[in-house]
């Protein structure tokens, strides 16, 4: 869930009991992780949560926290961090906090949470709501190059999971359960989980220069096409760059914007070309993905 004005407050209420609910069930479970036999384990049916097998160095910065203080990945240089674009005028930011603030109160050892408005149009107003809210990590403003170097931040709240190493592992965006939270930062503690781990490659999910090896794009059917035209297809796409202004390619624009009408039209129209064997012949090949 991301926000919208639509979202009502009675529907927040009702989101954030679940949610706590939720949150009381996991702590729970993971105080006591039952030693199970070899056989019967292997045969029990557990969740799975996942990170990126290969993860890239998130962007560092240096921003002053509301207090004045300095707020940087650095200075969280071993622990798990969850950097949190929020804003005070989202509701599903503000219905997430709490849980946010429970998990540094947990993990207060082994995680820093930090908090980065944006669009924030009165400070008074953003510290406020701090204060109110009991939060207990670093609140700072996110300037628009940052929100730039994090992919943008289409939505919010947008969340990246960032291990003890400074590396993006994996983005959450819109209201994200706490339990899978919690999960994750468990899992790059090396503490038990009740839940097996399984690791994928970036694919523009978390930086939009992968986008170049993905082989499946939001609203983009491949259906008809065989797989020597699927790959001609994608090669279009990121040798292309969407006209919208975006100044970005193709595929990556479908990552980054699904709304997109420019680059939803302009790749149906290049599949249905490929599907056209002389017409695929004449397609480029894949180019160097813009800055």
């Amino acid at each position: 869930m991301v926000w919208s004005p639509r979202l009502s407050m009675r529907r927040l209420r009702l989101i954030q009991s679940v949610k706590r609910l939720a949150i009381a069930t996991i702590a729970a479970a993971l105080c006591f992780v039952p030693a199970l036999p070899a056989q019967e384990a292997a045969q029990q049916r557990r969740p799975v949560i996942r990170l990126i097998g290969h993860p890239e160095a998130a962007p560092d910065f240096l921003l002053k926290s509301l207090d004045g203080k300095p707020v940087s990945l650095v200075g969280a240089k071993g622990k798990v961090v969850l950097l949190n674009f929020w804003a005070t005028w989202c509701g599903p930011c503000r219905a997430e906090t709490p849980d946010l603030v429970e998990l540094q109160k947990r993990y207060a050892d082994s995680l820093q949470i930090i908090g980065l408005a944006v669009d924030v149009d009165d400070s008074a107003d953003l510290q406020n709501f701090v204060d109110s809210s009991g939060i207990n990590y670093p609140i700072a403003v996110a300037p628009d190059e940052l929100r730039m170097e994090y992919g943008g931040i289409t939505a919010l709240p947008t969340s990246f999971v960032i291990d003890t190493e400074g590396r993006i592992v994996q983005k959450h965006v819109g209201l994200s359960n706490p339990m899978l939270y919690e999960l994750e930062i468990r899992a790059l503690l090396h503490l038990a989980i009740p839940a097996a781990v399984e690791t994928f490659e970036d694919t523009g999910e978390i930086f939009l220069k992968n986008a170049a090896r993905a082989t499946e794009l939001p609203g983009v059917d491949f259906s008809g096409l065989s797989a020597q035209q699927k790959l001609a297809a994608l090669r279009a796409f990121n040798a292309e760059s969407c006209s919208c202004g975006c100044k970005l390619t193709l595929a990556q624009c479908r990552i980054y914007d699904s709304a997109c009408h420019v680059s939803r039209e302009r790749t149906a129209a290049i599949v249905a070309q490929v599907s056209t064997p002389k017409q695929s012949k004449a397609l480029p090949q894949a180019a160097q993905p813009p800055n």
